[in-house]
């Protein structure tokens, strides 16, 4: 009768001991997965920040071009007129 009551206990205590470390195991994989869900978010941020960046410098090289012909433009017609060529 001994043997079967510390049988009992041993078996008990594997029990707990099992069920508390798959608990813990649990919780420390949550944690590792939380923390990996926020690192693929400020990727993914800043992935989408690149995005905007690359749109807005190929919008500032097309507003320098068009503005670079505009000066074209006007020195053209300033030197076809001319109106500074007498002025040197």
């Amino acid at each position: 009768m001994e043997n079967i009551i510390i049988a009992l206990i041993g078996f008990a205590g594997s029990s707990i001991g099992a069920i508390i470390g798959i608990f813990v195991n649990t919780k420390l994989i949550t944690y590792r997965i939380e923390q990996l869900e926020a690192k693929v978010n400020k990727h993914n941020n800043l992935i989408e920040r690149t995005y905007e960046l690359e749109k807005e410098e190929e919008l500032t090289k097309e507003k320098i071009k068009v503005i670079n012909h505009r000066i074209d433009d006007l020195e053209e017609t300033a030197y076809s007129d001319n109106k500074y060529v007498k002025e040197m």
